[in-house]
């Protein structure tokens, strides 16, 4: 007859210990390593498998440690939790360690039944991480069966990366280069939304009519909207694209029951109906509910977090409303941007270039508006696109000269208008930066022969001493790099950033690697040449890094780990994309306290001067006043670079013609100007008065703290694992060096750690680092680059580290070194009566209502209990001083004989104890129902049914004692 085990039972199988599930069946047992995450749990079937009791074998009175056993081995059970029992299932198995600041839309997500959530973090905050977590944990306590996240496809690798190795979540990329590979997998009459639980797609592919519908009709219960701002449509006036995006999460938003987060740094993006249009999507009433009154902005404050750096920069402080600052946590963001505007002046052959250029657009204009409205709008973008590209390089000027024009083969003015404008504008409402980095094209008819000689005098140009904003650049760059900087060159046109490249290349000396990053890559391929960029590089502190960019790169994409400067050599025409630029470096997990911002212009080109003067000088204005950018009103903007075209168009006529026309044009400059500062002004003021209106106010910071205190207590604290890492490499005979720079940084050089380590340090570390001696770096910040470490508990390699210290202490026939041991005495000025501390495992039952119905778990925690005096009357102390324990210093070595006696008596009055443990679980399970329903405290139908108790009896891992030290005449002192 086959045994049956009861959940939370432990049992012994495939020569592991396992906690036994509630899913088990009669004939099948559903088991959890112990320790381990919901990613170990395997199923057995005991008629085929051997399976018995697991008795907790109590600790060997012989296999005693050190004063840093104890704390070793506590730190090591508890970075090993994969499974909390606290209300936030997901967070002991991610592997980030959010900021206090991150918890804030997920404790907003549990208090909603149907989580719908509007995002709006500023740039560099960390939005992905937040919304990473809500899902995670949706998922987790099966709010949720499956996600989709939306996003542009060139950020689609990068939400990939981040959900696998940060969450735990794989998802399947939903790409037009993909669907075809994963649609040969299905089934008859399958849809791929059914096969793949977990997928990232590209919104601009499933937004068409020919997939929408299988999609939506498909869709998983959780979604997120990656840049929402690009899916909504504010106006009549918006294009196409938009508009279709806008309406597949109309469709999405119709299920009540699905979860949505729309995620946007930019909610507004200058227009109050867009805004309103995002907000309906999250709760059709904010679509037209009047914000002003209290009524409406509490109703907001449910869906709707917006914070820019200097909220969160310093948080849960006396500031930030708590009686103290024993929370208080400091995000290292850069203080600054120290940006300066570097100027150059065209050559003589430059400047004759672009003056017969001028005046060839010129003629081309008017002559064309002469025959018609759809030639002349042609003419005009065609004028505009060789400026730019004459203004950006000779090699993109070149290019565009003997490329045809976008819109040459429009059928009317309106489509000339949609196929050029993309690429040759810069509007912060451009449907993706795909595509848009190519150089334009200007070729219209009739224009072969003029155009051509233009092209090959473009071409002879190349080089610095013909072109004199490269040898700006140049020297520029060397000043950066000579003061330790690894910039960020970004250039408008593809063939501008390979020609800078080039020269670069032979220009910067052979210690710096430059490398190009445009368009012509596809995504997966621009973070692996940026990868490969830093591994040439290496470790050298002489060796430096340029990154050579088109705006390909300027949204999204993560670079702060390998660069801390930007060099605009290009300027846009919207200061939004100089915004994103900047953004890429300026943000959290950035080394540099300041990042270095070059602007270069042409004080003569005619372009440059009134482009930085109206538009880029002023958005840097009010990002400095406001803290935050103000995206500029795109109409007003397009005004304002038209009529500097316009300007220059006119200059390029013929002289008696030019004075009619040039002062005119140059008022209409001015007027335009002053328009949109109007405008952009009032943009300011409502950004500012909406700040402050809608200021996160749903969750107090209070109860982030009281959240915080117990995920610390409950998981450790950074300083803790930092000390952990540091004394049980060392104890293993790691290598450790300090970088002795205040960050709390070290590298440890691991070659000669006992195999076993090694073996489990070279799939998360690097083989080649683990055996060839290169030290590992070890940050102090959650946010690292590949190759390094950070100090916190959900860290691969510290997570290998603490399972191997763990392993090592509970078996004690382990090979080599064991720095934790569940046996210790010691003598120390810490105590003045003997005192015992018990390192304890309780395990706990939950049973979870969700929208998907009941789910009880099993879940562990790890305590520390002391008593003074003896098991049988014991004097319990409080579980600061338990705490206090762990940092007792040794005050003299004791005999061995005496230390295992000690012991041996010690363990042998534990039983006595047994009472007082069974009680503190108890009390530790009401706590926990407590916490839970405070967490889920919104809505009562949540936490119907919710209920937790302690298994019992509890495991006692380790115990040590701590004895007064003994006088010269025997007395304890």
């Amino acid at each position: 007859m086959t045994r049956t085990y009861s959940p939370g039972s432990l049992v012994t199988a495939r020569g592991r210990e396992w906690v036994v599930l509630p899913e088990t069946k009669p004939d099948l047992l559903v088991l959890r390593p112990l320790g381990g995450s919901d990613d170990d749990i395997s199923a057995v079937f005991p008629a085929f498998e051997k399976v018995q009791d697991a008795q907790f074998a109590p600790p060997s009175p012989a296999d005693l440690g050190d004063q840093r056993a104890a704390g070793l081995l506590r730190s090591a059970l508890r970075i090993g939790f994969r499974s909390g029992a606290g209300p936030f299932r997901s967070l002991a198995g991610i592997a980030v360690e959010p900021r206090a600041y991150q918890l804030v839309p997920l404790l907003m997500a549990l208090r909603q039944q149907t989580v719908r959530l509007l995002i709006s973090d500023d740039v560099g905050i960390g939005k992905t991480v937040e919304a990473g977590l809500i899902a995670k944990e949706l998922l987790a306590q099966g709010e949720a069966k499956g996600l989709a996240v939306l996003c542009s496809p060139a950020l689609a690798e990068q939400w990939q990366e981040e959900l696998r190795t940060k969450f735990g979540i794989d998802a399947e990329l939903v790409l037009a280069s993909t669907v075809s590979r994963l649609e040969r997998g299905l089934d008859l009459g399958q849809s791929l939304f059914d096969r793949y639980p977990h997928v990232i797609i590209s919104t601009d592919y499933i937004k068409s009519t020919r997939h929408r519908d299988d999609f939506v009709d498909h869709c998983p219960d959780l979604v997120i909207v990656d840049e929402a701002h690009t899916c909504v449509a504010a106006d009549d006036t918006v294009s196409t694209q938009n508009q279709l995006r806008y309406e597949l999460l109309r469709r999405i938003a119709e299920d009540t029951e699905r979860h949505l987060l729309l995620v946007t740094a930019t909610p507004h993006s200058g227009k109050e109906s867009g805004f309103r249009n995002l907000l309906g999507l999250v709760r059709p009433e904010l679509a037209d509910v009047d914000l002003e009154t209290d009524r409406g902005r509490r109703l907001l404050a449910q869906h709707f977090v917006q914070r820019k750096r200097g909220d969160v920069r310093q948080y849960l402080t006396k500031e930030s409303g708590l009686a103290d600052d024993s929370l208080a946590e400091k995000t290292a963001f850069p203080s600054d941007r120290k940006s300066k505007d570097e100027k150059y002046k065209l050559s003589p052959a430059y400047r004759a270039l672009l003056d017969d250029a001028i005046a060839y657009a010129s003629e081309r204009v008017q002559a064309a508006g002469e025959q018609g409205r759809r030639e002349a709008r042609i003419a005009w973008w065609s004028a505009i696109a060789l400026l730019r590209s004459l203004v950006s390089s000779p090699r993109a000027a070149a290019q565009t000269l003997s490329t045809r024009s976008a819109a040459a083969v429009a059928a009317s003015a309106e489509e000339a208008d949609r196929l050029a404008a993309p690429l040759t504008r810069d509007s912060a409402d451009s449907d993706a930066l795909e595509g848009l980095d190519a150089a334009p094209g200007a070729e219209t008819e009739g224009a072969g022969a003029r155009l051509a000689d233009l092209a090959e005098r473009a071409a002879a140009l190349e080089g610095p001493e013909e072109d004199l904003k490269l040898a700006a650049l140049v020297r520029h760059l060397k000043a950066l790099l000579k003061d330790g900087y690894h910039p960020i060159v970004f250039c408008r046109y593809i063939p501008t950033a390979e020609y800078v490249a080039e020269h670069l290349e032979k220009k910067l000396g052979s210690r710096t690697v430059v490398k190009a990053v445009t368009g012509t890559l596809s995504p997966q391929q621009r973070l692996t040449r940026i990868e490969e960029l830093a591994t040439l590089a290496g470790d050298d502190p002489a060796a430096r890094r340029v990154l050579v960019a088109t705006d390909c790169l300027s949204e999204g994409v993560n670079l702060q780990h390998h660069f801390d400067a930007v060099l605009h050599y290009d300027l846009a025409w919207n200061p939004t994309r100089h915004d994103q630029r900047e953004g890429r470096v300026d943000r959290y997990g950035q080394k540099r306290d300041e990042v270095r911002v070059i602007t270069l212009y042409g004080i003569d080109n005619g372009i440059d001067g009134k482009v930085l003067e109206v538009l880029i000088a002023k958005h840097r204005q009010i990002r400095k006043d406001l803290g935050i950018s103000v995206s500029v009103p795109d109409e007003a903007s397009s005004g304002v670079t038209d009529a500097i075209v316009e300007w220059l168009l006119m200059r390029g006529r013929q002289p008696e013609q030019e004075g009619l026309f040039a002062v005119d044009a140059l008022e209409t400059v001015n007027a335009r100007a002053a328009e949109l500062e109007s405008e952009w002004n009032s943009a300011a003021e409502r950004e500012t008065a909406s700040r402050s209106r809608f200021a996160q106010r749903a969750i107090h910071p209070e109860e982030v703290a009281r959240e915080v205190a117990a995920i610390r207590d409950a998981l450790g604290r950074a300083d803790e694992v930092g000390g952990f890492v540091r004394h049980a490499l060392a104890a293993l005979e790691a290598h450790v060096v300090e970088a002795g720079d205040g960050t709390g940084d070290f590298t440890a050089e691991v070659s000669g750690v006992p195999a076993g380590l090694r073996d489990a340090l070279a799939p998360v570390a690097g083989a080649e680092a683990v055996e060839s001696g290169r030290p590992i770096p070890f940050r102090a910040t959650a946010a690292v680059a590949r190759g390094e470490a950070a100090l916190v508990r959900t860290d691969p390699v510290v997570g290998a580290v603490a399972a191997h210290v763990l392993n090592t202490a509970l078996d004690t026939e382990a090979a080599g070194r064991r720095p934790a041991r569940r046996c210790g005495v010691v003598s120390t000025a810490a105590v003045t009566v003997p005192t015992t501390l018990l390192l304890v495992r309780y395990r706990f039952h939950l049973t979870l209502p969700s929208r998907q119905g009941k789910r009880r778990i099993v879940a562990e925690d790890a305590r520390l209990l002391a008593y003074e005096g003896t098991a049988k009357n014991p004097v319990w102390l409080p579980e600061d001083r338990a705490l206090a324990l762990l940092t007792a210093k040794a005050a003299e070595s004791t005999d061995d004989y005496f230390q295992e006696r000690t012991m041996q008596r010690t363990l042998g009055q534990l039983d006595s104890a047994q009472a007082h443990m069974a009680a503190y679980g108890d009390r530790l399970a009401e706590e926990l129902h407590e916490s839970h329903r405070r967490v889920r405290r919104a809505s009562d139908e949540i936490v119907q049914g919710l209920k937790v108790t302690a298994q019992q009896p509890a495991d006692i891992l380790g115990v040590y004692v701590y004895l007064p030290p003994i006088h010269a005449d025997g007395e304890a002192a």
